[in-house]
């Protein structure tokens, strides 16, 4: 599989070995600035102001529990898989020069509350008249699917496809596909993806106490709030809402359950977990199949938003 995206992590001084080169300060740019001159989230030190005995002492007191603020559960997802010589490294970086390279100071003047239309272009007549096989009097194969080509033709490749993002919290959001659709992800993931129980690190700015402040997507009620029906297995008998859907032993037919009362939580439903399940990385490619697909209802704070929890009874458009 290729590699998806370059290197990014918003909302950290650091990120860890594994996501970067020891002394790679990418990452830093959204929230510290291009030369470590911002207070992340309004919160954190200013970075070039702190020596690099400093820089390091907070590195590893993040690692360990013992150090920081408002900024403390952010950080330490950051920094759990940094070695020492890793934190040496990056406050080397930061005080020979605590300035970020130029190309990611550029990406940190993105106009972010831009917002890409993902579908553009795919109504192209161009398209359309390719995809348009009811009204062609010959169909051969190199009108199907999407290699286009003959199917005797073998050295047949895919397109050469980028994922070169620029740093979270650096970059304009795209227009959801449809309403509630869920979000596609504008900015780089490699790093912070597989999701595991243990190291999530997209809750560190979309939560939404910490999302106004880096400007990023909220995670929506929706993901705060539990729908599936409480089920209990008491005196040998299933039971779904309370009510009995089943035979002993046997789960039956449950089609006469109505959706379950939602439960609101104060805290991200466990379902909701894994958000690279819905949520994807884009490449900037040009649309190889055309469609005429118009959504319906996609205007205003809809574009980028939900209100899922407000019509879930009602579905998605």
């Amino acid at each position: 599989m290729r590699k998806v995206m370059k290197v990014a992590v918003v909302g950290s001084l650091i990120a860890s070995s594994a996501l970067y080169a020891s002394s790679s300060t990418k990452g830093c740019v959204g929230c510290h600035g291009a030369n470590f001159e911002k207070h992340a989230m309004g919160k954190s030190k200013v970075v070039k102001n702190m020596s690099h005995a400093d820089i390091v002492a907070a590195l590893k007191g993040y690692k360990a529990g013992t150090y920081g603020g408002a900024m403390k559960g952010i950080m330490k997802g950051q920094v759990t898989s940094m070695s020492d010589a890793d934190m040496e490294a990056i406050a080397d970086t930061i005080t020979n020069g605590s300035k970020a390279p130029a190309e990611f100071a550029k990406d940190a003047k993105a106009d972010v509350k831009k917002v890409i239309n993902i579908n553009e272009g795919v109504d192209d007549p161009n398209l359309l008249s390719k995809e348009d096989l009811g009204n062609k009097k010959v169909v051969d194969e190199t009108v199907l699917g999407l290699r286009k080509k003959t199917l005797f033709e073998e050295d047949v490749a895919p397109a050469d496809v980028k994922y070169d993002r620029p740093a979270p919290g650096t970059a304009p959001r795209f227009e959801r596909a449809y309403v509630n659709a869920p979000p596609m992800i504008p900015h780089s993931v490699e790093g912070l993806l597989p999701i595991t129980k243990d190291n999530n690190q997209c809750l560190g700015c979309h939560m939404p106490d910490v999302a106004k402040g880096v400007g990023a997507t909220p995670i929506p009620a929706s993901h705060f709030t539990n729908y599936r029906p409480t089920t209990v297995y008491k005196n040998g008998e299933l039971l779904k809402e309370g009510k009995k859907v089943s035979p002993k032993g046997d789960i039956g037919n449950v089609g006469d359950i109505k959706l379950a009362k939602a439960k609101k939580l104060n805290h991200l439903y466990q379902g909701r977990f894994n958000c690279s399940q819905c949520h994807a990385p884009q490449a900037d490619v040009k649309p190889i199949v055309g469609n005429t697909f118009k959504p319906d209802g996609l205007t205003g704070d809809l574009k980028s938003g939900s209100n899922l929890v407000d019509v879930i009874d009602e579905g998605v458009q």
